[in-house]
């Protein structure tokens, strides 16, 4: 049984997350959950109970969660849940992100306005670099807690 597969993935301006399970061949399905702030928004299930005897059925169910995993989230970019996610139109956050821009019929050109020169804009005021903190001699093993000789060993691989 393949354990599944966890997504958080941004849209618009907003975290989304995408779960995959595989209920196992007792329950032979796979489930797909798109939530929003723990709440489901869309879900998608396939049974694989007409080929629980396949060789290899480890491989070709994670092949299966794999696609409808990605699925889920391709749909989710697609805006496909847009009038769901978004009843009230997508929030101003999300309106500020680039779009591609649609084709639009030829047609007579209509008045162009003159352009408005934007304002300069200032630098942020930087402050001065922090100094780095002074550094300290590690401590002998005898003077170290447990979980500093634990920590170095973990970072380094080198017992103190």
């Amino acid at each position: 049984m393949v354990l599944g597969f966890n997504h958080n993935i941004r849209y618009k301006g907003e975290l989304f997350h995408v779960q995959t399970e595989d209920s196992g061949v007792a329950n032979p399905h796979i489930i797909t959950l798109l939530y929003r702030g723990g709440v489901i928004l869309a879900s998608a299930k396939t049974s694989y109970a007409d080929i629980i005897k396949v060789e290899q059925l480890e491989t070709v169910v994670e092949s299966i969660m794999k696609e409808q995993h990605k699925d889920m989230m391709r749909r989710l970019k697609n805006g496909e849940f847009d009038a769901r996610i978004f009843p009230g139109g997508v929030p101003a956050v999300a309106a500020e992100e680039p779009t591609p821009a649609a084709e639009t019929p030829a047609a007579s050109p209509a008045p162009q306005a003159a352009p408005v020169q934007p304002a300069p804009v200032q630098p942020p005021k930087q402050d001065p670099p922090a100094q780095p903190p002074p550094t300290v001699p590690p401590a002998s093993s005898a003077h170290r807690s447990l979980d500093e000789v634990i920590l170095d060993y973990l970072i380094t691989g080198e017992e103190k």
